[in-house]
């Protein structure tokens, strides 16, 4: 399995962690720190500037993996609100009582084949050409999140044992931090190919860069999205949450390719 780190470059600074400001400069005590799961990085920096727009108020935006910001907020990192991409994480803060309460699901994440243009391998909802290319060389690396901690890493290996590719996929795996380093690794030629968020495939910044195809739902566990307010979380966090919950905000949300929840809490 290689790990690698990825260079410099516009998408890279893209899907690098972003501080969000617009309209009056404000104190950097006076923003609060909001943790996101890597594959929000498109849409909640969108978000976050509507959020501004609309209301004059400015939040940090840091982007990773959900276990690794689990355990830093449980360590007690300064962060007032957490977006995870995997719902046990906020269910984990809340039994160890570091939340206000359980949250509320804000989006159902997809996973997406992508291969980036020059690449010998085509995506394909069936992973057709990803099996040739496995058993004939072309693809020497798949770009997926690190599944110990990021949860599209796990979809990905669970979409892979579903087709029983893991064991072959396994030695040629590139491990991303997180999914937007994945996607990096993915869209740069650093991997041949790579599974990452539907959401981040989307995004014109990836989108053009090559071509990708969603993974059947049914490949691996949904992708429940959860959002939860850390305990003492001010009066802008608090605007920001209820900001997210809006049509509009849900509007942006399926614009990236999230399915959003129907009456479910």
């Amino acid at each position: 399995m290689i790990r690698r780190r990825f260079g410099a470059g516009l998408l890279a600074a893209l899907l690098l962690s972003v501080g969000l400001g617009a309209g009056a400069p404000a104190r950097a005590a006076d923003v609060p720190a909001i943790a996101a799961a890597a594959d929000l990085n498109f849409a909640l920096t969108e978000l976050a500037a509507q959020f501004t727009k609309d209301t004059g108020k400015t939040v940090k935006l840091t982007f990773g993996s959900s276990g690794n910001f689990t355990t830093q907020i449980q360590q007690g990192a300064p962060f007032e609100m957490f977006l995870s991409a995997d719902e046990s994480y906020v269910q984990t803060l809340a039994a160890a009582g570091k939340t206000e309460d359980g949250g509320d699901l804000y989006a159902i994440g997809r996973l997406a084949l992508f291969a980036a243009k020059g690449s010998p391998v085509t995506p394909d909802a069936g992973f057709k050409d990803l099996r040739k290319a496995l058993a004939d060389g072309r693809l020497r690396a798949l770009a997926i999140a690190n599944p110990d901690h990021a949860p599209y890493g796990r979809a990905a290996r669970e979409a892979l044992i579903h087709e029983k590719l893991w064991d072959t996929a396994q030695p040629r795996l590139v491990l991303g931090e997180n999914a937007s380093q994945a996607t990096q690794f993915a869209t740069t030629g650093s991997a041949q190919a790579g599974l990452i968020p539907y959401a981040l495939a989307l995004a014109p910044a990836v989108s053009s860069q090559g071509a990708y195809v969603l993974v059947p739902a049914a490949w691996h566990q949904p992708l429940r999205q959860r959002m939860v307010l850390i305990k003492g979380a001010g009066e802008t966090t608090r605007a920001f949450y209820a900001y997210l919950k809006t049509a509009k905000a849900k509007a942006t949300l399926a614009k990236y390719g999230f399915a959003l929840p129907i009456g479910v809490k």
